[in-house]
């Protein structure tokens, strides 16, 4: 004769957790440190970037001086200088060459900056913007003298006379240019970067 199975009737065991008492005890998991930004540190090396960035501005004024055209004008009653039909466009290509000039100048400037890897944060970012910023400025004031010397007003003009008169920057609006491509260049290589100390520490 068979046996029947045997049925076994009874609550079934709920798991529990073992330790709930003792949680309190255990230290909490520590979260990975959250790099500050430098700032003491990294003033020094900022002091230096500004004074040498604006340095800058000194072969910036040259080689805008020898690239920009001049124009050619008429002198008229009182001293006036009235531009040639044609000539009176070069008022904006100087503005143009200076500006693009500068704004290469800032991308090589913010890739310089970035190559200083142990500095890498916002107070390098605002000494190469600041820096910039003083180069452009010395760059006009140099650069519109560089080219007076290069084109001299004739001695003794008399009324009519055809005179080459230097090129000259008539808008402060291109003094933002570098600064603006340092900001650039070194915001796209820190979001590049990736890092949240932007490889700072790396050996």
């Amino acid at each position: 004769m068979a046996e029947s199975p045997h049925e076994f009737h009874g609550t079934r065991a709920v798991p529990e957790r073992v330790g709930t008492e003792l949680d309190h005890l255990l230290p909490p998991l520590a979260a990975p440190p959250v790099p500050r930004v430098v700032v003491k540190a990294d003033l020094l090396p900022a002091v230096s970037a500004v004074s040498l960035i604006a340095l800058l501005g000194l072969p910036a004024g040259w080689v805008w001086s020898r690239l920009a055209p001049p124009q050619q004008s008429v002198l008229g009653p009182n001293g006036s200088l009235t531009p040639l039909l044609v000539e009176s466009y070069h008022g904006f290509d100087a503005i143009a060459v200076f500006a693009l000039l500068t704004f290469g100048l800032g991308l090589l400037t913010s890739s310089v900056l970035w190559w200083v890897r142990r500095r890498r944060g916002p107070v390098l970012l605002i000494a190469g913007a600041l820096g910039s910023l003083v180069a452009s400025w010395l760059g006009v004031q140099m650069g519109v003298s560089f080219a007076s010397g290069l084109y001299p007003m004739p001695p003794n003009p008399q009324l009519g006379d055809l005179i080459t008169v230097a090129p000259e920057i008539g808008t402060n609006w291109v003094l933002l240019a570098q600064p603006l491509a340092v900001a650039l260049g070194y915001g796209l290589a820190a979001s590049w970067n990736g890092l949240d100390d932007l490889g700072r520490r790396l050996p």
